[in-house]
């Protein structure tokens, strides 16, 4: 007995998406170090704008500079603080959404996406007004949970598609056995919906690690993150150092992206149906 053919095709057009998507994200991370490394090895070394030349030293001063380290440490805290949060609060809401299939609940997922539709500014101003109003601008925390609520959409929509992924008819056979909720949740979906967790935690880790507008707006510069170091260096004239940073930027959005595209569901996350039964049956 032959699959259909219509499933064929969705499948190999799934992955044929997923191929050109890696593809793309590839060429437009990986061109600008190209370029990058062609000027550094045919200009000369100099210290004027653009850089010229290449030098180790650019990248070790992230690490031997007291102001870049802590500006590095700075924004691997808050990005992680703030993927975490996002995680945490996209979780019970995907997993509300998904049992609650009514069009009032719909109401939810609007408020969870709407921080992330907005321009990043509106949304700034309106974190800066919030928590001067509370008496508590400039807090660093106050940095991680506006990170952490303007990009809460990024695990929402992996998380919805990852519960979208699940044949409701496992969670009612647990049911069925005895398992109350907690126990459905734990043995049986949280286990397929793990990577989408890891997805959405990625998207918001990156995003956050290079947003500068919330930042701002949310801690001044009390808290000195990577971007923030860079408008202030900028103040004061261009030093390679800064074009060092953005090449350590994309290589950490390379590294989390391609992570994603290699042991996660790529053609899934961009929203393509399953089509494993049809894959079986090749």
């Amino acid at each position: 007995m032959t699959s259909p053919r219509s499933g064929r095709i969705g499948t190999r057009l799934a992955d044929l998406l997923g191929t050109l998507f890696t593809a793309a994200v590839g060429t437009f991370l990986i061109a600008p170090l190209v370029v990058v490394a062609g000027v550094s090895f045919n200009e000369k070394r100099s210290l004027t704008f653009p850089p010229e030349g290449f030098s180790l030293d650019w990248y070790a001063a992230i690490a031997i500079d007291d102001g870049w380290r802590g500006a590095l440490i700075a924004s691997v805290l808050l990005a992680l603080a703030a993927a975490t949060l996002a995680v945490a609060v996209a979780l019970p809401l995907a997993w509300f959404l998904w049992r609650r299939v009514a069009p009032w609940a719909r109401a939810f997922e609007l408020l969870g996406v709407a921080p992330f539709v907005l321009p990043p500014v509106i949304t700034a101003l309106g974190f800066l007004s919030f928590w001067a109003t509370l008496g508590v601008y400039g807090a660093p925390w106050t940095a991680a949970v506006a990170h952490g609520i303007f990009f809460v959409t990024l695990p929402l929509v992996t998380l919805s598609l990852g519960f979208a992924s699940i044949e409701r008819s496992l969670t009612e056979a647990a049911a069925t056995l005895g398992a109350s909720d907690s126990r459905v949740f734990r043995t049986v979906v949280l286990p397929l919906i793990r990577p989408y967790v890891v997805s959405g935690f990625a998207f918001a880790f990156v995003l956050s690690l290079n947003e500068y507008v919330v930042a701002y707006m949310s801690v001044g510069f009390t808290v000195e993150t990577l971007p923030i170091r860079i408008f202030n260096a900028l103040r004061y004239g261009y030093t390679p150092t800064m074009a060092a940073v953005s090449i350590v930027f994309v290589a950490v959005a390379a590294l989390a992206f391609g992570l994603i595209a290699r042991f996660g569901d790529l053609p899934r996350l961009l929203g393509a149906p399953r089509g494993g039964g049809a894959r079986a049956n090749d």
